[in-house]
């Protein structure tokens, strides 16, 4: 095998990994702060890449698209919080929130197929970002690269947002101790809603970016959902650096997966997470918003 090839399936890697960590990211931050576990995140997602696909059919603007789509899923975020999530917080059984956000797997998925039917869609990546980068013989597509970049750019700015912005320390504050933050005059209901919504948001942006690189389908939530909670579980529920390095690994073993053992590739990720529970039950990162 041409040592190209090797290089190439390391870098779709760190691509899917990038598709991950954005789903996995707005988990982390929705569950270190409200402690919900949104099994309907794969479904924002979806909203995400449907109003992308509207926008360019549209106006034919990929780059208009990455501004209006996460914005309209980040509002749907906001007010599933605001008129649904928010009267289950005080509920001792965590089945309430459970069943609440599987009925909105439900409900989103419903209305996609009323609004754009049950066919597959798809949508190029912008014509400035098609072609390739000549790699060692081979070529490699520039929109990966591109796409790469915007996930290491969001962890980036994600850490800068909690760690130096004093409305992220006020999430870190609450996300620690609810009581002792609301103490301090910090509206942590308020909290709560932007909270959600950047979560969606982030779920929503991926739903663009990821656009390009698959066919749009009623069932496309499922698979991600699933590998965003396994990358949660491996890196630390709550952990931003661990949704990136939990991202990363899982991105790897499921390209190395496909090119060895492609009937079974599936069973990398589930060792690689009983591994974890069974080594460090709170993941790599344990349970730090960080």
């Amino acid at each position: 095998m041409e040592p190209y090839v090797y290089v190439y399936f390391f870098l779709n890697g760190i691509a899917n990994a990038t598709c991950y960590f954005l789903l996995a990211a707005g988990l982390s931050l929705i569950f270190g702060l409200l402690r919900v576990f949104n099994l309907a995140h794969g479904a924002f997602f979806m909203i995400g890449a449907y109003a992308s696909l509207q926008v360019i059919r549209w106006t034919g603007n990929f780059w208009l698209s990455i501004l209006v789509a996460p914005i309209v899923v980040a509002a749907v975020g906001a007010i599933t919080e605001l008129f649904l999530l928010r009267y289950t917080y005080r509920r001792i059984d965590v089945n309430f929130q459970l069943l609440l956000t599987f009925g909105l797997i439900l409900i989103i998925e419903g209305t996609i197929k009323m609004i754009w039917g049950p066919d597959w869609y798809w949508f190029d990546e912008p014509k400035s970002l098609m072609g390739a980068i000549p790699i060692m013989g081979g070529g490699y597509p520039v929109y990966n690269v591109f796409y790469v970049g915007v996930g290491l750019s969001i962890f980036i700015g994600l850490l800068i947002f909690l760690q130096k912005t004093r409305y992220g320390k006020k999430i870190i504050a609450a996300s620690s101790n609810r009581e002792l933050a609301t103490g301090l005059g910090i509206n942590v209901p308020r909290l709560y809603t932007v909270v959600f919504a950047i979560g969606c948001w982030l779920a929503g942006l991926m739903g663009v970016f990821h656009g390009p690189l698959v066919n749009l389908n009623l069932h496309m939530g499922h698979e991600y959902a699933m590998n965003a909670f396994a990358v949660i579980v491996i890196g630390g529920l709550g952990s931003i650096r661990g949704a990136y390095i939990g991202s990363l690994i899982l991105g790897q073993l499921e390209a190395f997966g496909i090119l060895y053992v492609p009937f079974f590739e599936r069973i990398f990720m589930y060792g690689l997470m009983m591994g974890v529970l069974v080594w460090r039950p709170r993941g790599l990162f344990g349970e730090l918003m960080t």
